[in-house]
């Protein structure tokens, strides 16, 4: 059933209204009844309806302000004006506003459920052609997959006007920021770029379109396709984002060119909104890994350093990341750095309800749409941890602070829970309950799993020999410290080394 608002100050009028139609014989369901604008607006807000039947003078806010207000909003919402004869020009007005119609007071029902019933008609015939719209999308989407017959790609080529052999054209995809932005923005540019020669297109709900031009030149082509970029930009205020791919000269290769064009949309996020970008531009991109100094940005969350860190993840992505990197390289990073935290949030056992799990992360990663998105996901993260990690201190009791404060500071040293003990005038087996209960785990165990935390730091991003590693973090056996470091990770310190791929 299509939703009703009805909307008239004098209160019995809007009882009246309510009570003379048959709502459900209509296929209709009055769902708010308001005294003025303000109050329907509110209403509408909250559970927005199809048809309005609406008063034209009210206080607060009358009939037509109302319309317009919802049509900023909404604009298939049909509306049915109720007006006097003294009030004809508002009426005139109301009927250039696009309303269905409007009623003269006193209300005549036989009137009203005729106007209703136009208007159920009319929302219908504008649902039929939406469907018609989606199933003519899809058919473009089963074709651009390659799933259709060679007939079917002819029939294609036909209706955006192209001969089905022998042309040379060159596809590309165009996508635009959707955050802001009202349909009918997009509609008009649409409409524009539909008059633009040599230009064909075809639209792809929500936020892209299929673009094709003639010609043999792919610098000349690129350079058409910036100069559109800059007017459409200029004139409908929409960030967009050309990808040019192959081109084409069977009609039926299109799939292939449109797969090649769309492969280039992940590098949105480096170039960002306001560019287009060609295959062959791409091609000579470098593969080199970004640099990041897991140590350093490490340091930077242990000791609490939220601005240090914040500052060097805005360094690290936004100017040590070169405008000729393949977007493999800064994945590579990122994935690194997700690796990183979620290893940091399980050895000092924080909270997983506060952050992302690795999974959400990566998923943050992978369907942002500019760098600035996976930045402020990551900057997000750190300063949770680094408040986490401060609300886990202020828990600690002033012995137990100072104890995990040597172990980062002297994890080299032949530490044990009896020396101390002894230093800070305590009784071991107590101040080893007092740990347990605090920290989670172990003296023992807490100062393994720093050593072996900063032993696989050394393997991921030194040369250093494994032997090496093992007496810098405090092991004089190697084989000791394979052994406890298969513990905690679960693989081998030269298995890990292996799969230094990150």
């Amino acid at each position: 059933m299509k939703k009703v608002m009805i909307v008239e100050d004098e209160e019995l009028i809007l009882q009246g209204i309510r009570n003379i139609v048959d709502w459900e014989a209509l296929g209709l369901r009055v769902v708010h009844m308001a005294h003025d604008g303000v109050e329907a607006l509110e209403m509408w807000e909250r559970e927005p309806v199809q048809i309005v039947v609406t008063d034209i003078s009210m206080p607060e806010m009358d009939g037509l302000t109302l319309l317009r207000e919802i049509r900023k909003r909404e604009e298939q919402v049909r509306f049915i004006i109720l007006t006097g004869y003294d009030e004809f020009a508002y009426a005139r007005e109301a009927v250039r506003l696009d309303v269905e119609n409007y009623i003269l007071k006193p209300i005549d029902e036989d009137e009203l459920i005729r106007q209703l019933r136009e208007t159920v008609g009319k929302l219908n015939e504008m649902d039929k052609k939406k469907l018609t719209y989606i199933d003519e999308k899809n058919q473009w989407i089963h074709f651009l997959k390659g799933n259709c017959e060679k007939s079917d790609a002819e029939k294609f080529a036909e209706m955006l006007g192209l001969p089905p052999e022998g042309q040379t054209c060159h596809a590309a995809v165009m996508k635009w920021n959707l955050e802001g932005l009202k349909e009918k923005k997009i509609t008009d540019m649409i409409v524009e770029l539909k008059k633009e020669e040599p230009l064909r297109i075809v639209h792809l709900p929500p936020d892209s379109l299929l673009m094709l031009v003639d010609g043999t030149s792919v610098d000349k082509v690129q350079e058409y396709l910036s100069e559109l970029q800059d007017r459409i930009e200029g004139r409908f205020n929409i960030m967009t984002f050309i990808c040019l791919g192959n081109s084409f000269q069977s009609f039926e290769e299109l799939p292939k060119a449109y797969k090649s064009a769309k492969k280039l949309q992940k590098y949105l996020i480096i170039e960002g909104y306001g560019n287009c970008v060609s295959l062959s531009q791409i091609q000579n991109r470098k593969t080199e890994s970004i640099r990041m100094d897991e140590a350093q940005l490490r340091k930077f969350i242990l000791k609490k350093e939220k601005e240090a860190a914040v500052d060097y993840i805005e360094d690290l992505f936004i100017n040590n990341l070169r405008k000729d990197a393949a977007v493999s390289s800064l994945y590579q990073m990122a994935v690194k750095m997700a690796m990183l935290l979620q290893d940091m949030k399980k050895e000092y056992k924080l909270e997983s309800g506060r952050f992302h799990d690795l999974s959400e992360l990566m998923e943050t990663i992978f369907s942002a749409d500019d760098i600035h998105g996976i930045k402020t996901a990551f900057i997000s993260e750190i300063i949770e941890i680094i408040e986490c990690m401060h609300e886990e201190d202020s828990m600690y009791t002033p012995v137990v602070r100072q104890i995990v404060a040597e172990v980062h500071k002297n994890y080299r040293e032949d530490m044990n829970l009896k020396t101390l003990a002894h230093r800070y005038h305590m009784n071991a087996s107590y101040l080893g309950q007092l740990f347990q209960k605090e920290v989670g785990c172990s003296f023992a165990q807490y100062l393994s799993n720093t050593k072996n935390g900063i032993a696989k730091e050394l393997i991921l991003n030194t040369n250093m020999k494994i032997n090496e590693i093992a007496r810098q973090v405090g092991y004089p056996d190697t084989s000791y410290f394979y052994r406890k470091f298969k513990q905690s990770y679960g693989v081998s310190p030269a298995s890990m080394r292996e799969m230094k791929k990150y």
